[in-house]
């Protein structure tokens, strides 16, 4: 007990030097000019990577505002949409604004179908060429350039290389509406009552970020492809917790980029996201290899969701594929929803890559 006293009061103030060192306003890299000057110091490329499904609205938009940036200051050498075959015409907008358009199931299709944003994240990586990866996400409604250069300022000018920063979050407030009213922090609810719990009772090194599930990711490839990436809703959780493992605390970074507003999801649909990430912590926490379904049930070798026999080490093999059961009472019913919320761990890229990872 005296051991578990001394041991909590030094993770804290391990977090608070972490607090003060790496956390950064997007401001402090706001003269793109002495990034390009670094950028082309270290001689890196930049890929720009975009998830997309059905986002006609702000796509457009968003890559209007990279393509702008990158008239006044050239930061991305690649600007890559992954998209999920939308049915509102995602793709063809994506297109036309000047993006190197990908489908998702067409990256990797030997793997099978496409496991949700995690997967489409990872199968990415296959197409990307620079030597920083940004992920940024495709429905925000008020995407700034300074989105861009506030990831990239970390990995450029803050004692960059294996020695100096290798991994940045972006951090914001959460508008929320419910059409008639705004709450200028309400929007980040999985966040604070499911992700920021979980972090501080298993992995309290993480405490200090303070959007531990954001979408806005800059890193050196070369530290995305050598991590797995889990599918779906729990991939930035697993992200996180794999990084701190391969690359330690101080090669992470955080950065305030002020205020961003996307879809808000209604509260009875965010169950399904607090399990995804709860179960990527539990499964992180454990410290064990992926569970296949065959070795779940006793049998022998590993298959794929349609029974197919997988090389697990290449393919990613099954970690949960549990039912979501879900009570609702509502103000019209009260109804049992079942759903399948089920993870898949995909290896790290550099293994699936011939030659391996770049960068």
């Amino acid at each position: 007990m005296g051991m578990a006293a001394t041991r909590q009061p030094q993770q804290a103030d391990q977090v608070e030097r972490w607090f003060e060192r790496r956390s950064y306003d997007h401001a402090r890299y706001s003269d793109v000019d002495s990034l390009i000057a670094r950028k082309q110091e270290l001689e890196v490329t930049v890929t720009a990577i975009l998830p997309a499904r059905r986002v006609a609205a702000t796509i457009g938009p968003v890559l209007d505002a990279l393509h702008g940036l990158n008239r006044r200051a050239p930061l991305l050498d690649q600007i890559v949409v992954v998209d999920a075959r939308s049915d509102d015409g995602t793709a063809e907008i994506a297109r036309v604004h000047g993006a190197e358009l990908h489908f998702e199931d067409e990256l990797l299709p030997r793997l099978g179908p496409v496991l949700g944003k995690g997967d489409a994240m990872w199968r990415a990586l296959s197409v990307a060429r620079g030597d920083l990866v940004l992920y940024l996400d495709s429905d925000s409604s008020d995407f700034r350039p300074h989105f861009v250069s506030g990831l990239l300022g970390p990995l450029l000018s803050e004692e960059s290389g294996k020695a100096g920063v290798r991994f940045v979050k972006g951090l914001y407030s959460r508008p929320w509406t419910d059409g008639r009213q705004v709450s200028p922090d309400g929007g980040a609810r999985v966040t604070e009552l499911t992700a920021k719990p979980l972090l501080n009772l298993h992995f309290p090194e993480l405490a200090g970020f303070a959007q531990p599930l954001a979408g806005e990711v800059a890193a050196t490839r070369e530290l995305l492809c050598s991590i797995p990436f889990l599918t779906g809703y729990a991939v930035e959780i697993g992200m996180l917790i794999d990084v701190l493992e391969r690359a330690g605390l101080d090669a992470m970074a955080q950065v305030d980029l002020g205020s961003r507003s996307n879809r808000n999801q209604p509260l009875f649909a965010l169950g399904k996201m607090a399990f995804a990430v709860l179960r990527a912590v539990e499964l992180r926490r454990a410290g064990a290899g992926p569970v296949s379904d065959s070795n779940r049930h006793g049998g022998v070798g590993d298959v794929d969701r349609h029974g197919a026999a997988v090389d697990a080490d290449r393919h990613g093999a099954a970690v949960d594929a549990e039912q979501y059961v879900h009570a609702i009472r509502s103000v019209d019913d009260l109804r049992l929803e079942r759903s399948r919320v089920e993870l898949v761990e995909r290896p790290p890229m550099a293994t699936v890559l011939d030659g391996g990872a770049r960068g």
